[in-house]
Parts: structure tokens; sequence; C-alpha cells
């Protein structure tokens, strides 16, 4: 781990304060675990008609943004809706939890409460990012500051050898986000820090010779016991298709794009639900006209792809919403697209990466 010195101050998007993108002020809601309710994804249905762009865009941190948000009152709506329960703490309530796990699900709850109950945690980065793993090895490779993995602790991925039992999961999780405020200088994320010991010390629980963990992100598509996941094309889901899912009940938004709805869907909503769909294997940033800083429309390019491995279209060099696991690094430039560093022009860029895919099945 390493340090590193920011210069600029933290601007990550909330409701409160929004970021302004070419297609007008984009706000993030944060979704603790991914869990909503379908009361909360009319209200955010509702919200993305009445003011924004008419569709909800998932984010890799299990989030949904509003883009296009031109007209006031969207902080009330949200607030009546049970979706800010501390304005304070908005931007902070980064929490991953495995979709399958009851155990992962309640601990974010119970985690969410505790950090807005700490007015000094309001203080966090917006990109510290919580994990509450139930032992699948799902979130725990997303990049999580902390993430307690079926009692592992582990800070930036690494297992600190500390173990620890759900029922203290939360104080766990508590504890490393104020010790990381009192030492991270002008540090964001943990694994700009130095040392990292200073972050477990004294900390209760049994300690082990720290392992290497497997991971395993994703969720399988497709019906899964009563429930469904499913996948909006790269990750806009419109307020239709977010009815369709609030009628069937409640539902989990995962890191990777997908929804895993608690109920019944009915058919031709339009969401992808077949494990085996091209479009499941590709994600895009928002691209042109959304972006000021994208030098190509990366969406409109992305669909023409059949047969693709795991890749990710970026506009530009901040490579927005890439995905935290391995994949195919596809970079917008001003005349094609650099695949993994080569650059290929774009009416080559569907046989390139059907190419790529034949050998990676070899």
């Amino acid at each position: 781990m390493s340090t590193s010195a920011r210069v600029r101050a933290d601007a990550c998007p909330g409701v409160f304060a929004t970021h302004d993108a070419a297609d007008g002020p984009l706000a993030r809601v944060r979704l603790p675990g991914g869990a909503i309710t379908a009361d909360r994804l009319l209200a955010l249905a509702d919200a993305a008609d009445d003011l924004g762009d008419g569709a909800l865009h998932l984010t890799s941190r299990g989030n949904i943004q509003l883009r296009g948000v031109t007209r006031p009152g969207l902080a009330d709506r949200l607030a009546k809706a049970g979706l800010l329960p501390s304005p304070s703490h908005e931007r902070v309530r980064n929490i991953l939890a495995s979709p399958l796990s009851d155990v992962s699900q309640e601990l974010a709850s119970a985690l969410d409460k505790a950090l807005c109950a700490e007015p000094e945690l309001a203080e966090l980065p917006g990109r510290f990012l919580f994990a509450l793993d139930g032992g699948q090895g799902d979130v725990a490779g997303e990049g999580a500051d902390v993430c307690w993995r079926d009692g592992a602790i582990l800070l930036a991925g690494d297992d600190t050898g500390l173990r620890v039992p759900a029922e203290h999961a939360v104080d766990a999780l508590i504890s490393v986000a104020r010790a990381f405020l009192r030492i991270k200088g002008t540090a964001w994320r943990i694994s700009e820090l130095a040392d990292t010991k200073p972050l477990v010390k004294d900390m209760p629980g049994e300690n082990r010779e720290p392992q290497r963990f497997d991971v395993n992100p994703g969720l399988p598509i497709g019906p899964i016991g009563e429930a469904i996941a499913v996948a909006p094309v790269f990750g806009r889901l419109t307020s239709a298709q977010a009815r369709a899912i609030a009628r069937a009940g409640n539902a989990v938004v995962t890191p990777w794009r997908s929804i895993l709805v608690l109920g019944p869907l009915e058919a031709d909503t339009g969401l992808v639900a077949d494990p085996d769909a091209p479009s499941l294997g590709i994600s895009a940033c928002i691209g042109r006209p959304g972006c000021a800083k994208s030098l190509a429309d990366v969406r409109a390019d992305a669909a023409r792809v059949g047969r693709a491995p795991r890749a990710h279209f970026a506009g530009c060099g901040r490579r927005c919403g890439k995905p935290a696991h391995e994949h195919v690094d596809v970079l917008a430039t001003e005349d094609g697209y650099l695949v993994d560093g080569a650059f290929v022009p774009v009416g080559e860029l569907a046989e390139t990466l059907a190419t790529l895919a034949k050998k990676g099945t070899e």
C-alpha cells in the first residue's frame, strides 16, 4: 500500500451536491446493501420521470443515479420516501452486501443505522466503501476499504487475520472507519495509507494467520428460488421497468448492474433474464452526449458488438464505471478505440472482440 496526496476536494456526487454532467445535474442515491422496497423504487421512478431523464442508472456500487435533474424538489421527494435518513451522511452511506446472504443484508441495514448515528463519520470521503460478504466472495472483490467476510476483516482487499463474529461485525467496521478518519491525512481510501495496522490495533477478536481468499463476483442471471435476477442493458433501468419490478415486490440492486427481484416479475419488461445474453458481458460509461469528456458514443458502439468477452467501454481515460474484476479495456480515441492498448477502428470492434471471446474459451 502506498501513500497518495490528494490535492483536490472530494467531489463524489450525492443528492445535495450533484455533478454537472453534459446532460444536466447528476444525483447519486445511496442504497446501503442495494436493498430497496417497492414503494421507494416507485418514488425513484416518479422522480426520474418528473425531474430527470426518465431512467434510473445503476452504478458499480449498487447505487442509483438520476441524470438530467434540471427541476427542483428531488431531496424533498427522497426524504419523504425514506431514502435520506441522514442528510449529513448521505454521501458516505456506501455499503455493499452479498445479495443472496440474509446475514449480510441484515448487517448492511444495521451498519447504515450505526454509521448515520455518529456525527464524526459524516466526514468520511465519499469514496470510502464498506462491504459485508456472507462468505460467497461476491462483494469481497469489489474494492471495499473495509470488508467483513463471514468473520474475516479485510482492509483494501487484504486479510488482516482478525476474525470477528457477525454480532460484532458492525462495531468492527465502524471502529475501522473512526480510526481511518484519525490517521488518513489527505487520503480518500485505505489503499492509500502506508500502514494499515493502526486501523485494527487492539480491536477485539480472534487473530489468525492472514489468508488469501478467492473471489466470485457477480450474481447469476435468471431464476434463483422464488426470486429472479435481471439486468437492464448498460445498467439503464427505465421508469417503466422500475415500476414493473416494484409491482413484483422488493428488490436488491447489485454492484454488477443487475437487480435481484424478490417476487414474480411480469414478462416482456425488456430486462435481460437470459444468462447467455451477449449484453451481459459488456458494460459502458455514459459516453456522448451525456458526458462532455467522452470522445465517442460508447454505448451506441458497444450495442453493435455481438459476442464478446467481459469488456468495459470507456469514453475517456477516467474509465468511469469500470468493473473491479478482470475485463477487456475498450477506450475511446478520436478515431477509434484502444482495446487493451491496441488501436482498433470502430468498424473492426465487433470482429476483434469476437476473436478475443473465442480465444478465451479455447
